[in-house]
């Protein structure tokens, strides 16, 4: 089939090195260097590293010390969240005011569905002259694949990589997928992988060769899942950007109060449920905001815009700085809302600069017994709310 029979065209986006690139951006004798972004200290962690320092085996998530024991040339900055939000945000706008419609996959990935833009301009011309703006208007060097679904675009934005672009004809997704490691299939982890290769399947063409219903009884549905996107095939849609996606809470007390003891450990609690249902969704937040119902029925809210974050300990800082901008002492307070919104797709690595290897381990621990007893069963003890005091 000739690639202009192909219904959709679907394009994915991302910036190299997204957090490096910043930095480069803001110091340009970073440029060519072997550099980290993480925390300064020796128990600090590696947000991102450059191209120079993944040649000495360098990756997200190591400790720092294990990388600068790989890598001891390389320089350490600390991470700038506000600055990589900002220019997040001011690429995700480029996008945006672009395409016809646009996904934001992560802080630093997106999907665009071109689908109608052929007859037009044709879609590989429109990709290379986007690709070029974004670099002119942020300075920021971005790869992309342009191809007939998601699943390929992604896969083929890896081999498009640094600063490139590819295109994968309508008709050639399953075997440019075929010889390639069953690792670089999106969906297949650690266990998966390992499972696969024990079976002798190593790469993306053994994988499509399997017969589907051995792959269920092996994997269920995600067996099901697989075997069709080894086969090239990937019907999902395209989902749109809204800045308005948002999760919030609020809590309607029994009695109207004052107790500023009371009404700060349940700011606290709710926002230390959200950031975990954050981090549960693997998204993070932009904007915070905080409402309050006095007794009189009067409802007030704020909201601020933050650096991306799906951190406990950044959101309950910020949420207590708005409810300090709103609360007027001597109300009484019926209703304490918190509501997170410009939500992204993301993990919790655009704070790992802020923390300490121990920081990050402890949060997963929190969030695996949360996982497993429930929300409530780890919390901070300034959460614990004391029975709010009569008036």
């Amino acid at each position: 089939m000739d690639w202009q029979d192909s219904k959709r065209f679907v394009s994915h986006l991302d910036l190299d090195t997204f957090f490096v690139s910043v930095e480069r951006l803001k110091n340009s004798q970073f440029m060519g260097k072997p550099l980290i972004v993480g925390g300064l200290s020796d128990r600090g962690v590696v947000a991102a590293c450059s191209y120079e320092t993944r040649k000495f085996g360098v990756h997200s998530a190591m400790p720092m010390k294990l990388a600068l024991r790989l890598c001891p040339h390389a320089i350490v900055v600390r991470g700038d969240s506000e600055s990589y939000s900002y220019y997040s945000r001011l690429v995700t706008d480029i996008i945006a005011e672009s395409v016809p419609v646009m996904e934001k996959a992560s802080i630093d990935e997106f999907y665009v569905d071109l689908t109608g833009v052929d007859r037009f301009f044709g879609c590989g011309k429109f990709m290379s002259e986007l690709k070029s703006r974004i670099r002119k208007e942020t300075g920021l060097p971005i790869s992309y694949a342009l191809a007939s679904n998601k699943l390929v675009s992604k896969v083929a934005t890896d081999d498009a990589k640094p600063d490139g672009q590819k295109e994968v004809a309508h008709g050639q997704e399953k075997s440019y997928l075929a010889p390639l490691p069953i690792d670089r299939m999106p969906g297949i982890g650690r266990k998966t992988s390992t499972l696969l290769q024990q079976m002798g399947v190593r790469t993306i063409k053994t994988l499509s060769e399997i017969p589907v219903p051995m792959m269920q009884n092996l994997l269920g549905k995600h067996g099901v899942e697989l075997s069709r996107k080894a086969n090239g095939i990937d019907p999902t849609p395209i989902v749109p950007y809204s800045e308005q996606k948002s999760i919030s809470t609020e809590e309607t007390f029994q009695q109207d109060t004052i107790d500023m003891k009371f009404l700060n450990s349940e700011l606290i609690r709710m926002t230390e449920k959200l950031a975990f249902q954050l981090r549960q969704s693997k998204k993070l937040t932009g904007c915070v905001t905080v409402k309050l119902r006095y007794s009189n029925f009067d409802t007030v809210s704020k909201q601020m815009v933050i650096p991306y974050t799906a951190s406990d300990t950044v959101l309950i800082a910020k949420a207590k700085e708005l409810f300090a901008k709103l609360y007027e002492k001597r109300m009484l307070v019926r209703l304490i809302g918190v509501r997170f919104s410009h939500l992204v797709h993301g993990s919790h690595q655009i704070s790992l600069f802020e923390d300490t290897e121990e920081a990050v381990r402890l949060y997963q621990a929190m969030d695996i017994l949360r996982n497993k007893y429930g929300e409530e069963t780890v919390k901070r003890a300034i959460s614990i709310p004391p029975k709010p005091k009569k008036v």
